[in-house]
């Protein structure tokens, strides 16, 4: 049975009171819109937020990064931002983040995004964490006030989280996936493909300042499209050296507010940096660029990396040479 369009208004307050939340999305499904909400389980009263970022590679979560958040949220909300899916986050964080109540907005349109309810709740927020999805939904979708609110709360400390298409927004470049995705073979063949899409400064957070994320790293053999974007970065003349993290599945590189990070998780994260321009980098002409200089950095109590400094413990260091799209890694 349909419900009368003229009752939905009313409705929606009554089972939002109530705690039911089927009907209440239904209702704001028009807006692009849903709001899904647990108490905290044992709430305490919440104090300042400390900031931190965790950065996770996608393909399964990092207890160690749900925690870290928790902890530097010191109470208070937990809001997950996504433009797909469900509210599956809610009880993951309800249960590793006792003092902390957790709402999820599905945000579906620009229209839902831009909704003074969302709003509301990422100016109250203690955490903002970004799932997963499709990042192009993301530059699209929250540009304007969820990205405005985004950023001042990370300007007055609220600590930060994304997993896969959620991490690919945090740093200061951006693949922005608008033509879909691109792999590192047709990257490196042609660093113009027109699935090459960048953009920059959408989330600003000044401790990933001159940096592109990217996720499911070795999953995914995503090393090689990461090199082409630094090269781009450099064509474009966004920076005159750009650096990156690659993260692995089922890890988690958490950071803290003076640049100082670890490695959590299964597997490791990668962080390159280009410093001089590619010998070839032009529409429709195979990469060649030489020098990239890398280190891996695996998960473990003695992994530290410096991201103001550039330098890691506890990993190895790599060379990567690109010559007419064959990428060499040593």
């Amino acid at each position: 049975m349909t419900p009368n369009k003229a009752l939905l208004p009313v409705l929606a307050v009554l089972l939002l009171v109530s705690g039911e939340h089927n009907f209440a999305a239904y209702a704001q499904q028009p807006s692009g819109l849903q709001i899904f909400s647990i108490d905290a389980s044992e709430p305490r009263p919440a104090q300042a937020p400390q900031f931190g970022a965790a950065l996770l590679g996608g393909g399964g979560d990092v207890d160690e990064a749900a925690k870290f958040l928790c902890d530097h949220s010191r109470g208070g909300e937990i809001v997950i931002l996504r433009a797909s899916g469900t509210d599956a986050y809610n009880p993951y964080f309800h249960q590793l983040c006792p003092n902390n109540s957790v709402t999820t907005l599905l945000t579906t349109s620009a229209e839902g995004a831009a909704d003074s309810r969302a709003i509301e709740h990422v100016r109250n927020a203690h955490v903002i964490f970004l799932a997963g999805g499709d990042q192009s939904n993301y530059v699209k979708f929250w540009v304007g006030p969820l990205q405005r609110e985004i950023n001042s709360a990370i300007a007055r400390g609220v600590p930060i989280g994304g997993t896969s298409a959620g991490l690919a927004v945090l740093g200061q470049f951006v693949f922005s996936a608008r033509n879909d995705t691109v792999t590192s073979a047709e990257a490196l063949a042609n660093p113009f493909d027109a699935k090459v899409t960048l953009d920059r400064d959408f989330i600003k957070i000044p401790e990933l300042h001159g940096i592109i994320t990217d996720s499911h790293f070795s999953a995914r053999q995503r090393m090689g499209r990461t090199v082409a974007f630094l090269a781009r970065i450099l064509h474009d003349h966004w920076a005159n050296s750009a650096r990156a993290i690659g993260i692995d599945e089922a890890t988690a590189v958490l950071v803290e507010s003076n640049g100082q990070a670890i490695v959590a998780g299964q597997g490791a994260a990668y962080f390159l940096e280009l410093a001089a321009a590619s010998q070839q980098c032009a529409p429709g002409k195979p990469l060649t660029v030489k020098n990239v200089a890398g280190y891996k950095l695996p998960a473990g109590q003695d992994s530290k990396f410096d991201l103001k400094i550039w330098r890691g413990a506890g990993g190895s260091t790599i060379k990567i040479d690109v010559v007419n799209g064959t990428m060499n890694v040593r």
